[in-house]
């Protein structure tokens, strides 16, 4: 997901998009344990997805 994606979100989407990387997170790592998970990279992918939407919320926090 591009920042400039996650920019235009509201508090709200982006709470349910914080919510849903998560739990795709948890899904990727189950996979990868028991050995199912064709692309080990793709949970790096959303780490970095959930940093950025945390790095939005935090600079929103900071503004009001």
């Amino acid at each position: 997901m591009k920042v400039k994606e996650i920019v235009n979100l509201t508090d709200a989407e982006l709470d349910n998009k914080l919510r849903e990387l998560k739990t795709e997170l948890f899904n990727l790592r189950f996979r990868h344990a028991s050995g199912q998970l064709e692309n080990p990279m793709s949970i790096n992918l959303v780490k970095k997805d959930i940093a950025r939407v945390n790095t939005v919320i935090r600079e929103r926090q900071l503004k009001a």
